[in-house]
């Protein structure tokens, strides 16, 4: 994982939203856990749709906060898979922040969020099963 990267990934982002006032903290910028709970969410969406059925979160690691999100930013949140193992995807997620007066983002976290694949029951089921 790189601070360094100026260029989004390629394809579209898997979720995008704006950071309200609602979500600050008491210094003024965004709730990390509120960033956390957006990767979340979109990586969430992102395994679902690998394993076409339902996944629970099972793990968060390597989570990095490269810069503060403020009020107002466009936040867009970009999955890729990382690994995918019999029950389990592990997505890399990368967030960047558009400043609305700015054409140009830049990268805020990346944390890799793993998923597994579940039944009907909630039980972890082979990501080959539909």
């Amino acid at each position: 994982m790189s601070d360094e990267s100026e260029v989004e990934p390629e394809g579209g982002p898997h979720m995008r939203l704006v950071a309200m006032p609602r979500d600050t903290n008491p210094s003024g910028h965004i709730f990390g856990g509120w960033t956390l709970s957006q990767m979340d969410l979109a990586g969430g969406i992102f395994a679902a749709a690998r394993a076409r059925g339902g996944v629970a979160t099972v793990a968060i690691d390597a989570m990095k906060f490269l810069r503060p999100v403020n009020v107002g930013d466009e936040v867009s949140c970009w999955c890729s898979v990382a690994e995918q193992g019999e029950t389990s995807i592990k997505v890399r997620i990368e967030t960047w922040a558009r400043d609305r007066t700015s054409d140009k983002a830049k990268k805020v976290t990346e944390g890799f969020f793993t998923y597994v694949a579940l039944d009907e029951s909630g039980h972890p089921r082979k990501l080959d099963a539909g």
